[in-house]
């Protein structure tokens, strides 16, 4: 099953909040009384965030952390870059890649068009969509339809 890690899944709530009020500096404690996540767990992961330019931080008295650029400008993809590393859902999608029986392996190039997709969808979602932040939020009626049904057989 393809899935986020916990803490991608903590960041990216950190982030959506941070993007709510773009205007403001919101500290480590008050993200994590904002969010009820634990202190330690949001301060783990604003240096992370930090560390990969997506949010930017100023010390001091009135200081704290903020977007690093616009969320318009922050995407699904560059959020799991930055906590996960590149996504790969085989070896052979994997930029530098070592699989052993890639000369004979008939479905290699098939999963890299899969990943290829999935990372193109990735790149297509912001953090304001993520976030719920756009007037005109989509909901996919078709989608959450498959999915419903998808785990109704699953049972």
């Amino acid at each position: 099953m393809l899935r986020i890690s916990k803490l991608t899944d903590y960041a990216t709530v950190l982030l959506a909040r941070l993007a709510a009020e773009p205007e403001r500096q919101l500290t480590a404690a008050q993200l994590a009384a904002q969010t009820h996540l634990g202190a330690a767990t949001v301060s783990k992961l604003l240096k992370q965030l930090h560390g990969c330019a997506l949010v930017t931080s100023t010390r001091g008295l009135r200081g704290g952390y903020r977007l690093a650029r616009p969320a318009a400008q922050i995407s699904a993809a560059q959020i799991l870059d930055a906590l996960e590393g590149p996504m790969a859902l085989t070896e052979c999608a994997r930029l530098s890649h070592s699989c052993g029986i890639e000369s004979t392996c008939g479905v290699g190039r098939a999963w890299q068009r899969v990943n290829l997709a999935i990372r193109r969808s990735l790149q297509e979602i912001s953090l304001v969509e993520l976030a719920g932040l756009n007037a005109g939020s989509t909901r996919f009626a078709a989608l959450e339809r498959q999915l419903r049904a998808s785990r109704v057989e699953d049972t």
